[in-house]
């Protein structure tokens, strides 16, 4: 049995967890900023690292608290390195430093991004050759995974990530931050009113959003001109089937290609419903077991830290008190082709 405290601060969540051997979750707590964030329509890094500092030593002993252990039961300390804010990051780096070095434990250094895969181990067993589509914020990623924390990235997108260009609509639209939620809450009111170009790019399993943002503004733009009343409900509609149609089309396409033993989503637009259903319908006939976690496990936690600096601790992948946080952080071994 393997006890990791894991502490996540990358963006505007202050997350600590006590995880047991990667798939059994003992305590999860987050403290969110969103509420703070929403009234400046996105994360202002200064205001996230501050709160951070406010709030890490209580979420840290409230997680050890409601685990129920104490630092002897704890067998390493894991921390997200980056990517991600460099002020959020470095304030977890430190806090996890000060846990380690106060009582004697080893660092295990984790990538943001394969937490969110390795959230997925809270679910189901991860079965290998493995195909992530990563998507959040700051990412658009197609990861294959040939064996356990083997990662090669395939696709990844040219321009804006998915995250970024719901944020980017939102704002056009008026709906406010975060973008991801409201435009898939309301996107379930529109109707297949407006058409948009679906996003092109040479490579095959590369994305891009930049264009089909900019196509919604001028669809607002030219709609305006002619007198015309602009549904938000129905731009939305268009925006999401157009975007996640480009997205989950290029991902079958990929798992038809590769074969994998296992398909899973990772980050916080995999929260989003309509991507659910759309995956989940076109992977049915693909012979490849599709998994989707939990809306909890989606947006930024500490417990997908401690999944997958599990996997890290068991092949010795340790830290120094030398390192500091990596705000633009690869995944190990990553290249593309």
């Amino acid at each position: 049995m393997t006890m990791i405290l894991a502490i996540e601060t990358s963006c505007d969540e202050t997350a600590c967890a006590v995880v047991e051997d990667g798939r059994r979750i003992l305590s999860d707590i987050v403290s969110s900023q969103i509420n703070v964030h929403t009234k400046f329509g996105g994360v202002v890094p200064e205001v996230a690292s501050r709160i951070h500092v406010e709030n890490i030593s209580a979420v840290i002993t409230e997680a050890i608290e409601k685990a129920g252990v104490t630092m002897d039961d704890i067998d390493a300390v894991a921390y997200t390195q980056g990517p991600g804010l460099v002020g959020s990051l470095h304030v977890g780096v430190q806090a996890a430093k000060t846990a380690a070095w106060a009582f004697g434990k080893p660092l295990v250094p984790v990538n943001h991004m394969t937490g969110h895969i390795y959230a997925n181990a809270f679910v189901s067993e991860l079965k290998f050759p493995l195909m992530a589509l990563v998507i959040s914020g700051g990412h658009t990623e197609l990861v294959w995974m040939q064996d356990e924390w083997d990662f090669k990235v395939i696709g990844t997108t040219r321009d804006d990530a998915i995250g970024e260009a719901y944020d980017k609509v939102a704002r056009v639209l008026g709906l406010g931050y975060p973008g991801g939620p409201k435009i898939d809450r309301i996107a379930k009111e529109g109707k297949p009113h407006y058409t948009l170009p679906v996003p092109k790019v040479s490579t095959p399993y590369d994305f891009s959003f930049s264009g089909l943002k900019t196509a919604v503004l001028q669809l607002i733009q030219r709609e305006e001109r002619k007198g015309e009343a602009v549904s938000a409900a129905d731009v939305a509609y268009a925006f999401q089937e157009t975007a996640l149609a480009s997205m989950t089309d290029k991902t079958v396409k990929a798992v038809g290609e590769y074969r994998p033993a296992m398909l899973v989503l990772a980050g916080g637009v995999a929260a989003n419903s309509r991507l659910r259903e759309m995956i989940t319908e076109k992977m049915k006939d693909s012979g490849t077991e599709l998994v989707i976690p939990p809306l909890r496990c989606c947006t930024d936690n500490a417990a997908m830290i401690g999944a997958a600096g599990y996997i890290a601790y068991k092949r010795g992948l340790f830290g120094g008190y030398d390192a500091s946080a990596d705000p633009s952080m690869l995944m190990p071994g990553e290249e593309f082709e």
